[in-house]
C-alpha cells in the first residue's frame, strides 16, 4: 500500500486533524530542545501527532521502534484507519462532503446517542470523527460526562472534510507505527534507558474559565497531574528521556522545580471572548539537560 501511495502526491506530513493545544505553532521551539540520540519514541497523548509528524518528517525516527496511544478510544480508531485504510476513509468522507449541512452536521453528532452505535465499524466511526472534527467549533473535541460529543458546528464555508493529500502522507508516516488504546501510565511498563517519551497531556488550567481538561469523559485535573508527575519522576530514575509540555502555572512549576524547565510562546485559539486570545506562555519540562 504504501508503495502506491508515494506515487499518487506530494508529501506533506502533518496533522489530520485540529486538535486542542495542538504543537503545531510551537515545533520551531520544541524540537531544539528534544535529544540528538535516543532509542525507542513514545507519545502517551498523541492527539493531533504534530510533534510525531515533524520528527518522521525529518528523518529523526528513521529505524526507531515508535508507539503513539492515547485514552480516548475514538481518536486512537480513527489513527488505526488512516494507517490501514485511507482510501476507503476518504471515500467516505468525500460522501459526508457532499452532505455536509447544518442538519446532516446535527444527524452525525447524534449518532453516539443511539443505542446501535457501538454496532458501528471502525471505518464509519473514523469517518464521523474527521468530519465532526473539521466543521464544528474551532476544531474543539470536546465531550460530556455521558461521553457525547457536544461541541457546536462551526461557521465554515468550505471546510476541508476530505483531505486526501494529508491522509495519505499521514499513513504513509504511520505504516511502521504501533498505535494503541491505553492509559499514560502504561508506558512504565514498555519504555527503558534511554528511550524518548514526549508527555502532551490536557494542560492544568490557568484559571477557573480556562479549564477545558477532558476530551474524553475521564476529567485531568490536580489528581492527574500528580499522578503524570509520579510516572515522569518513575521514568526519569530509569534513565528514560522525558518531555513534557504543559502550563505555565506556580503548581506545574513547583511540582517540576527538581526538572529543567524552559519557557516557550504559544497562541491561544479557543476562547468565547476575542481578547482572551493570543500570545501566553508555556512549559516545557525535560527530564535532564542533554
Amino acid at each position: 500500500m504504501t508503495a502506491k501511495i508515494k506515487t499518487l502526491f506530494t508529501k506533506q506530513y502533518q496533522p489530520f486533524i485540529k486538535w486542542v493545544g495542538g504543537k503545531r505553532g510551537l515545533l520551531e521551539q520544541i524540537l531544539p530542545l528534544f535529544p540528538k540520540k535516543f532509542n525507542s519514541y513514545y507519545e502517551p497523548f498523541i492527539g493531533g501527532g504534530a510533534v510525531f509528524f515533524e520528527l518522521f518528517s525529518k528523518g529523526i525516527l528513521k529505524n526507531k521502534k515508535v508507539i503513539l496511544s492515547d485514552i480516548n478510544s475514538e481518536l486512537v480508531d480513527t489513527y488505526n484507519i488512516i494507517k490501514n485504510n485511507p482510501f476507503e476513509l476518504i471515500a467516505k468522507l468525500e460522501k459526508y462532503k457532499e452532505q455536509h449541512s447544518k442538519e446532516f452536521y446535527y444527524q452525525i453528532r447524534e449518532l453516539d446517542r443511539k443505542k446501535d452505535y457501538k454496532n458501528l465499524s471502525s471505518l464509519e466511526k473514523a469517518t464521523r470523527f474527521i468530519y465532526l472534527n473539521k466543521t464544528c467549533f474551532n476544531g474543539l473535541y470536546r465531550v460530556n460526562k455521558k461521553g457525547y460529543f457536544n461541541t457546536p458546528m462551526g461557521s465554515y464555508k468550505n471546510p476541508n472534510i476530505a483531505d486526501r493529500d494529508v491522509i495519505l502522507s499521514a499513513s504513509e508516516a504511520l505504516q511502521n507505527v504501533t498505535i494503541k488504546h491505553q492509559s499514560f501510565k502504561e508506558v512504565l511498563k514498555e519504555a527503558k534507558k534511554d528511550d524518548l517519551v514526549y508527555f502532551d497531556p490536557p494542560y492544568y488550567p490557568l484559571n477557573d474559565t480556562s479549564n477545558f481538561t477532558s476530551y474524553d469523559s475521564n476529567c485531568f485535573l490536580e489528581d492527574e497531574q500528580f499522578e503524570l508527575f509520579e510516572v515522569f519522576d518513575k521514568l526519569s530514575d530509569m534513565g528514560v528521556k522525558i518531555i513534557q509540555s504543559n502550563s505555565d502555572t506556580k503548581f506545574i512549576k513547583d511540582l517540576y522545580k527538581n526538572y529543567d524547565i524552559k519557557i516557550v510562546n504559544a497562541n491561544r485559539f479557543i476562547n468565547s471572548k476575542s481578547n482572551g486570545r493570543g500570545k501566553i506562555t508555556e512549559v516545557l519540562i525535560r527530564s535532564r539537560e542533554w
